[in-house]
C-alpha cells in the first residue's frame, strides 16, 4: 500500500512536472507586458533558399532575432500557439538580399554630389538624367558647374565615360572655371580629372606623384595605381561631416528600399579607416535595418603601416577592438587588388584592346605575388578585384604555386567582378576550388560599346560568363560594387536571367542561368562569399530573421518583370520595417 501511494505521488509529480514545462515553454516567448516576442509567418509564397532546389513551406516561426521553425502551418500553430499571427495575404517572402560587394565611402562621396553618367541613376530623392555625346555631356558639366560649383570647395561630378562622353583633360574643365576647384569622377571610380583650381586647393605639387606610371600631371588625371595615391590627399575634403553623412543616409535609403538586410564592403578603407570607421559608425548608431561587415584592405593598409607584416598584425586586432553591434570586421578575411578597372577599359586582357591601347596593374606583380603567398599561408580567405582575362589568370597562376607549396582545403579564394573569362578559366577556377563574385551589370552597361570599341564582338558580348562558373558547382554571388551598378539585386538577377543590354540586345544566351541560381546569388552564394552561409542567406532553423517580402514569387513570373518586383517590408534580427504602403499589416 505504501509503495502504490509512494508510486503514484511519483507518477504526479512527472505529469504535473511536464505540463510546468509546458506551460513555461508556451510562456517562454512572453514578455512582461503580456505580448509574445514570436511571430508565426503563414498565407504566402515562403521560398526558403534552402538545398539546390527550389523550397516552400507553409509557415515559419520566429523568436526575437532567430528562426525557431519552417514548416507546416498545422505544425506550427501547435508548437507556437501564442505567436503573433502575421498573415503574407499571398505576398512572397524569401530571405533577406545579401549584398556582399557595397563602398560606402563611394556612396557617401556620389550620392550627395553631381552624378552626370551614360545613363539614368535612380535615387531616393528622384532620378539623375543620363546623357551621351560629347556637346551634351560638356554642356551639362558647364551648366552644373556654373550654377553649383563655389570657389574654395572641391566640387565633384561622378559618371563621366571617354567612350560615351568623349576627351576629357585639366585645360577643359580651366575653360570652364578657373576659380572654382572641380574634380571630375570617372564612372569606374577609379580615375579621376583636376582643374587647376582643385590642385592648388589639394596642395598637391607634381613632384609628389614622381615616378607613378598612372598620373598624367598636365591633363590632371589620376588613374588606377595614381588615384590610389591621390585619394588619401583628398581625405579630409571626402569626408567632410556633413556632406558624407549625406551620402550615406542615402546609401541606408537604397539599402532597406532594395530589400538587403546585410551588405559588406571588400576593401576597408578607402582612404582614412578612423575618419571612414567614424563617420560609418555615427550611421549604424541610427540603428538602421541591415548589417555591415568589413573585410580589410591590404593594398591601402599595406601603404598606411609600412608593409605586409604590419598590415596584416593590424588586421588581426580589428574584428576585437573595431566592432560593435551592426559594423562587423570579418576575421581572417583581406581585401587584394589584380588589374585595373572594366569602366576604364583598364583591365588586363590576354589579347589586349582593338584600339592597340593597354590594360594595367593596380598592385606592381612582385608585390602583388608576396601578398597572396603571405595571407594564404596565414590562413585567410582572399578576396580579388579583377576583370580581365590576363588579370584573372595572373590570379590563378599566383595561387596555383601557392597550393602546390601549401596545399589548403576550403581556401575559398574569390574573385571579384570578373568581367571577361572564357570557358576553359572557368574550369580552372572550378578545379582550383576558387569562387565568383560577379557583377552582372557590366553586360547590360557595356556589352554593346565594348563589342564596338576595344574588345570586339567576340569578347563583347561575352561579359560575366555566368553560366561557366555555375555548370561546374562553382559557387557565385551577385554585387553591385555600388556605384558601379545600381544597389538592386533584383536588377542584377534579372541581367543574369535574361542576358539583356542597355540596348535590348540579347548577348551570349547560353550564358544565362536560371531563376533559382540567380536568386541564390543574391542571399545563400552571397552570404558564403562572406563566410556566413551558416547564419544568414537562407530560411533555416537557427539562422537570422533576415527576410524581404515582395509582391510577387520571382518564380511565378514572366523573368523579364524580375527586375520590376516591388519590394514591400523586410524584417531585420526578427523586426518588421515597411518600405512602402501595402497591405501586409498581420491579423
Amino acid at each position: 500500500m505504501k509503495t502504490s501511494k509512494l508510486l503514484l505521488i511519483f507518477y504526479f509529480l512527472i505529469l504535473n512536472g511536464c505540463q510546468l514545462e509546458k506551460n513555461q515553454n508556451n510562456q517562454s516567448s512572453v514578455n512582461d507586458k503580456g505580448k509574445t516576442s514570436q511571430t508565426l509567418y503563414s498565407g504566402g509564397n515562403i521560398i526558403t533558399m534552402h538545398g539546390n532546389t527550389l523550397n516552400l513551406v507553409e509557415a515559419i516561426v520566429t523568436e526575437k532575432e532567430i528562426i525557431v521553425f519552417a514548416g507546416d502551418k498545422a505544425d506550427a500553430l501547435d508548437k507556437f500557439p501564442t505567436a503573433k499571427k502575421y498573415n503574407l495575404k499571398g505576398k512572397a517572402l524569401m530571405p533577406g538580399f545579401v549584398e556582399p560587394h557595397v563602398h560606402p565611402s563611394l556612396a557617401a562621396t556620389m550620392l550627395p554630389n553631381e552624378i552626370i553618367a551614360p545613363y539614368d541613376w535612380v535615387l531616393p530623392n528622384g532620378t539623375k538624367k543620363g546623357v551621351i555625346g560629347y556637346d551634351a555631356y560638356m554642356e551639362r558639366i558647364t551648366n552644373s558647374i556654373t550654377n553649383n560649383a563655389k570657389e574654395g570647395e572641391m566640387y565633384f561630378i561622378w559618371g563621366y565615360h571617354q567612350l560615351w562622353h568623349g576627351e576629357l583633360s585639366r585645360d577643359m574643365i580651366n575653360a570652364i572655371t578657373k576659380d572654382k576647384p572641380v574634380g571630375i569622377i570617372h564612372r569606374s571610380f577609379h580615375e579621376i580629372y583636376l582643374n587647376d583650381a582643385a590642385i592648388t586647393l589639394l596642395g598637391i605639387t607634381e613632384e609628389d606623384f614622381k615616378g607613378n606610371p598612372q598620373v598624367e600631371w598636365e591633363k590632371g588625371h589620376f588613374y588606377e595605381g595614381g588615384w590610389l595615391a591621390l585619394v588619401p590627399k583628398m581625405a579630409t575634403i571626402m569626408l567632410e561631416p556633413t556632406r558624407y553623412m549625406k551620402g550615406l543616409g542615402m546609401m541606408t535609403q537604397l539599402i532597406q528600399q532594395n530589400g538587403i538586410t546585410t551588405v559588406a564592403e571588400p576593401g576597408f578603407p578607402s582612404s582614412d579607416f578612423d575618419g571612414e570607421l567614424a563617420l560609418l559608425k555615427k550611421e549604424m548608431e541610427k540603428n538602421p535595418p541591415y548589417d555591415v561587415y568589413l573585410i580589410p584592405s591590404g593594398t591601402q593598409l599595406f601603404a598606411m603601416k609600412g608593409g605586409n607584416q604590419e598590415a596584416m598584425a593590424f588586421m588581426e586586432t580589428l574584428e576585437g577592438t573595431y566592432s560593435t553591434d551592426n559594423i562587423h570586421f570579418l576575421p581572417k578575411q583581406v581585401k587584394l587588388f589584380s588589374d585595373g578597372a572594366i569602366y576604364s577599359q583598364a583591365m588586363q586582357m590576354k589579347d589586349d584592346y582593338t584600339d592597340g591601347h593597354h590594360g594595367e596593374w593596380m598592385t606592381p606583380l612582385d608585390l602583388f605575388q608576396e601578398q597572396i603567398s603571405m595571407y594564404y599561408d596565414n590562413g585567410y580567405k582572399i578576396h580579388v578585384h579583377s576583370n580581365g582575362d590576363k588579370g584573372i589568370q595572373q590570379v590563378l597562376d599566383f595561387l596555383e604555386l601557392d597550393l602546390k607549396r601549401n596545399p589548403r582545403s576550403d581556401h575559398r579564394l574569390t574573385l571579384h567582378h570578373m568581367g571577361y573569362f572564357t570557358d576553359d578559366m572557368a574550369q580552372q577556377i572550378a578545379e582550383m576550388g576558387v569562387e565568383g563574385s560577379v557583377n552582372p551589370y557590366y553586360l547590360w552597361a557595356l556589352a554593346d560599346k565594348y563589342s564596338e570599341v576595344g574588345l570586339g564582338k567576340e569578347r563583347g558580348e561575352n561579359l560575366v560568363r555566368i553560366n561557366s562558373l555555375v555548370t561546374r558547382d562553382v559557387p557565385v554571388s551577385f554585387h553591385s560594387d555600388f556605384s558601379m551598378a545600381p544597389m538592386e539585386p533584383l536588377t542584377l538577377a534579372w541581367t543574369a536571367i535574361n542576358r539583356v543590354t542597355s540596348q535590348n540586345s540579347a548577348f551570349s544566351q547560353d550564358q544565362r542561368i536560371s531563376v533559382y541560381d540567380a536568386m541564390r546569388a543574391i542571399t545563400i552564394d552571397a552570404a558564403r562569399t562572406l563566410n556566413l552561409e551558416k547564419q544568414i542567406g537562407s530560411i533555416t532553423v537557427g539562422k537570422r530573421a533576415n527576410f524581404v517580402i515582395l509582391d510577387k514569387s520571382p518564380f511565378v513570373i514572366d523573368p523579364m518583370e524580375i527586375k520590376d518586383l516591388k519590394v514591400l517590408a523586410t524584417v531585420f534580427e526578427g523586426d518588421f520595417n515597411i518600405i512602402k504602403s501595402n497591405n501586409l499589416k498581420g491579423k
